[in-house]
Parts: structure tokens; sequence; C-alpha cells
């Protein structure tokens, strides 16, 4: 029990990208959180490999994108290449898109001591400040707006703490999983400023910044690198509740996990603030392989993808490409 015990602490302790895959390429078995699914190499045929981080040099189209759409992926990628099968590979990477932009093509980047492509074709993130930071260095032109989303309350199948609404986040027998406000957009750009709106800023997080932490002891934890941990923590006691997007209780729920979701009034979900930015590199490889992603975007068929997956669709206007 004792040597059990020890293996999974190890695995817990593990850095996120050594849980991207086995040796094979494989999604790795102990990836609890779904963290294989951060790095994907979409191949003809409905091949997908995992964690083959080189390709990010070499695939037919290379996508940095915001993390939380990685439930959406799979579909979304191989309807792209069944309309466009001459693209025969297309690497994805879906992590915090601050991080993404920081670490990866601001600044060369390893995972799983592998460098990292600093020119991908596409960088989305939910925040248009990350583009515009690009579009200052001559690294972007034009964006678009290709969904929404917007902010829930993750709790556990059959709310046992019966917890309505952010105000009860706040009641001494809720522990909280919360996105980490350092690496993840949602924490920094939405959820923070929504309890802080709330007057309730200050007694969940106690004014941390931190990551794999708790910023209150035994009342809120911080996750380490992406908000799907919280799902993870939910299910196995370690948390009662956890504010995530919607699309995260959606996929979670499709996967017959045991959570559920408590929809949040308007002025609280940021839906009306929440926007997924796009637009490519000028010193992307695949220049054309990108236009022809941007425009599929744009399609009703895409559009309708990412609503089976519980986003919010972009409107006519805003999927048109814009100077940044």
């Amino acid at each position: 029990m004792l040597r059990n015990l020890l293996i999974m602490t190890a695995v817990a302790l593990l850095p996120a990208a050594a849980l991207a895959a086995n040796h094979e390429g494989k999604p790795a078995k102990k990836d609890a959180a779904g963290l294989h699914h951060d790095y994907r190499t979409f191949e003809t045929g409905g091949k997908v490999a995992y964690g083959r981080i080189g390709d990010s040099y070499k695939a037919d189209l290379v996508m940095y994108l915001a993390g939380n759409q990685f439930m959406v992926m799979d579909d979304l990628i191989k309807d792209f290449q069944k309309r466009n099968p001459d693209i025969k590979s297309i690497y994805v990477e879906t992590i915090p898109p601050g991080q993404i932009l920081k670490s990866q093509i601001l600044r060369q980047g390893r995972i799983n001591k592998q460098k990292t492509a600093k020119n991908p074709d596409l960088y989305a993130s939910v925040n248009l400040n990350h583009l515009r930071t690009l579009a200052k260095k001559g690294l972007m032109k034009e964006y678009m707006i290709y969904t929404h989303n917007k902010l829930e309350i993750m709790v556990a199948k059959g709310n046992p703490k019966h917890i309505k609404g952010v105000e009860d986040l706040a009641r001494d027998d809720v522990v909280l999983s919360l996105p980490n406000p350092i690496t993840e957009g949602i924490a920094k750009f939405y959820v923070m400023p929504m309890l802080k709106q709330n007057g309730l800023y200050e007694k969940l997080t106690d004014d941390r910044s931190c990551k794999r932490c708790w910023a209150v002891p035994k009342k809120t934890w911080f996750t380490a690198r992406h908000h799907r941990e919280t799902p993870y923590r939910i299910e196995h006691g370690k948390a009662d509740a956890g504010i995530v997007w919607t699309t995260e209780v959606v996929y979670a729920q499709s996967e017959g996990r045991p959570v559920e979701g408590v929809a949040l009034p308007p002025k609280d979900n940021m839906a009306d603030k929440v926007g997924y930015a796009i637009g490519g590199l000028t010193n992307g490889r695949n220049p054309a392989q990108a236009q022809r992603f941007l425009e599929y975007l744009a399609t009703d068929a895409a559009q309708a993808i990412y609503e089976k997956h519980g986003f919010i669709r972009a409107t006519p206007k805003e999927l048109e490409l814009k100077a940044l």
C-alpha cells in the first residue's frame, strides 16, 4: 500500500509535460487529468499521435491554441482534414495561451526536453491583448473572434453541498479548486475579476498568485497548470467545487464522470467578455494552410462542432478577419 501511495505521489508531482506521452507517443495511462491531449499530431486516415513535439517544426499546419479547446480538436481537425486531404499532418498544442506566448513564441521553449517551434502558423487566446503583443512585434497582422464560452461552477454529482451560486463558495464547509492566476487566462482575466466584483476575492484567494498550491489553506487550491485538473479533484474528494468553463462540465459529463454544473447568471458567467481570438503568424511556415483553416472556422460545420461541445457560436461579423 505504501509503495502504491509513493508511486501515485510521484506521478502527481511530475511536470505536466512529462505526462504528455509515453515513449511510443501514445496517451500516458496515468494521465488522470487528460494532459496527454495537449500535444497531438493529426494525420490522414484519422490517426492521432501524442507527444511528438518535434512535429511543431515539420507538420503541414501548426497551431498553438487556448488549452480549454482540447475536447473539440478531435472532431474539428478530423473534419477539416476530410475537407482538405492534402494537409496530411496537423500539429495542435492546447495549453494556457499566456504560457504559449511567453514561453514558446517569444522565448524558446522546451517540452519533454524537446525544443518547440517559435513560429506556429496559428495562435489563439482568450485574451486579445496576447495577439496585440504579437502585432506590436510584427508577428501578427489580423485576427478574428471564432467562438465564445462562459464560466460555471462544477460540483460533484448530486450537488451534495447544495451550492447555488458564487456566494456559496465562501462557506467554510466548501473546499475549492480554482485555476491558477499565473499561467491560466481563465483565472487572470475572468475568474479573479468576477470574484472581485462579488466581494469574494480576498476571502477565497488571500490575494495570492501561485500554482499547485493552497492559496487559502484547506480552503482554496490553485491548479498546477490547467483548470481541467478541477474535475479530477472533485471526483476524488479533494474539492467540493471549482470554477471552470461551461465546456469543461459538458466534456466531463460526456465521459460519464460524476460531476455536474451550477449555471451562473450573466453578471457572473462573463459570457459577454469571453471571446476566443485567433490569427496567423507572419513568420509561420504554412500561411496558405493557415488561411484555409481560418476560412474553415467561419463555416457552419466548424461552428456546429464548437457548439456541440458547449461553446457559443461567433457572429458572422466576428468571423471576419480584422486588422490588429
